[in-house]
């Protein structure tokens, strides 16, 4: 059993009745404290009573007191202010650094709470609990799934501030550059976010009624326009374009070995998606204040239902003709990019600038956007969790990667449940 099962009995309050310490002095339990996530003592702010006297402080949970001394907690000063040592076996006193012995108390807890454990860990599956899901009620369930959609996109929002930070709070460029990103999927999203770092969106800008310029810049400096030998009249057309940009900006051109075409449709070829994203730069001036100002999600869709420059109807790369083709952005695609870049850039907006009007907004949109189809939800409806709406695929993809994955039933409430089900 490990130290991480007793902090879960610890925090829920489902030890049995602690009324003495290993000294015998009477103790009571008043509150067991806040978990702490940080370095330190397990629980921070517990109320106890020992004898006459009330203590506030510290709570510290070992499986074996010996782990006090084993973890070189009595030359720790940040361990001063334990007040009690809660262990699963007490085989010696501890103290602190001061010389202070620490009141400790024995753990324990009902047999069914840890078997049940036990069991969800030893399966072999990969959501340990898909055995018995079915024993565990529809509000629990959906409740659960409610605060794992706000969790993702509270996740989602750390990377986001961190690159606002990076950008002195620009919105515009943030935006930006994460929504090149996700025109790149998962196998060229790096090269694609390093395009729009070298390419700062106000040198687009500067040409924003000219999309022909746009795609000189963006191809050139992708590393596209490279080769010298005679090509069709429109890669030569932006190759001289790029040459006159590249002096006029001082653009750093990619190593065009870093964009991947391999195993990709060919409506998905870096080629293209640039291409794509030249059109929607063309047509949206200041895109993310369009976006804060939407009140429907089909009004941001409408932003990226476009197409390419002409010759890419006919072209997936340069230089080589295909059968003509409109190379819009798809549905799909489009619920992708709201998914996982416009709605959490609506949901940090609401929060950096606290209005609740707008991490509602976020909250709504992912209600008004289909169900996502892919592994993880087709997994899921397997076990009959069925998806409505994106709100309910984001939260099992969080409940999937971050709880099943690494094995925390104790953190999950569906794990909950079953834990301490004693039926």
């Amino acid at each position: 059993m490990t130290e991480e099962f007793l902090q879960y009995i610890w925090r829920y309050n489902l030890f049995e009745d602690i009324n003495s310490t290993t000294d015998g002095d009477n103790l009571e339990i008043i509150s067991v404290g806040q978990l702490n996530t940080n370095s330190g003592p397990d629980f921070f702010n517990a109320k106890i009573k020992i004898d006459n006297t009330i203590w506030v402080g510290n709570v510290e949970i070992h499986l074996n007191a010996s782990d006090w001394k084993k973890h070189n907690h009595s030359n720790d000063k940040a361990y001063n202010n334990v007040i009690l040592h809660i262990v699963k076996h007490f085989d010696t006193e501890v103290y602190d650094t001061n010389g202070r012995k620490i009141p400790t108390a024995i753990l324990s807890y009902a047999t069914h709470i840890e078997e049940n454990y036990r069991k969800l860990l030893a399966n072999k599956h990969k959501i340990k609990c898909e055995n018995r899901i079915n024993e565990v009620d529809n509000f629990t369930i959906s409740s659960w799934i409610s605060t794992l959609a706000i969790e993702r996109l509270s996740n989602k929002s750390i990377s986001i501030t961190e690159k606002l930070k990076l950008n002195n709070y620009n919105w515009e460029e943030t935006f930006y550059q994460s929504i090149f990103r996700y025109f790149g999927m998962v196998i060229n999203s790096e090269p694609f976010e390093i395009l729009a770092r070298l390419v700062p969106l106000k040198v687009l800008a500067k040409h924003k009624n000219n999309l022909q310029s746009i795609e000189a810049i963006l191809f050139g400096t992708a590393g596209f326009l490279k080769e010298n030998k005679p090509k069709d009249a429109y890669y030569m057309l932006l190759k001289r374009e790029y040459a006159v940009m590249k002096v006029k900006f001082d653009l750093q051109e990619m190593d065009n070995s870093l964009w991947k075409f391999m195993r990709l449709r060919p409506v998905n070829f870096p080629t293209v998606r640039i291409a794509q994203l030249a059109m929607l730069i063309y047509n949206s001036t200041n895109l993310f204040s369009k976006i804060i100002d939407a009140n429907k999600v089909e009004q941001i869709k409408q932003l990226f239902i476009t197409n390419t420059s002409e010759y890419w109807n006919t072209h997936y790369n340069f230089n080589k003709e295909s059968n003509k083709k409109l190379k819009k952005i798809g549905n799909t695609s489009i619920n992708i990019i709201l998914i996982n870049v416009i709605i959490p850039f609506i949901f940090v907006y609401g929060k950096e600038k606290r209005i609740a009007e707008f991490t509602d907004k976020a909250i709504n949109f992912l209600e008004k956007i289909n169900a996502e189809n892919n592994s993880i939800i087709k997994y899921w409806t397997s076990l009959n969790i069925v998806s409505k709406t994106a709100f309910d695929t984001q939260a099992l993809i969080e409940l999937h990667n971050e709880y099943c994955l690494k094995n925390k039933c104790l953190n999950c409430r569906i794990g909950n449940k079953l834990i301490n089900n004693n039926e």
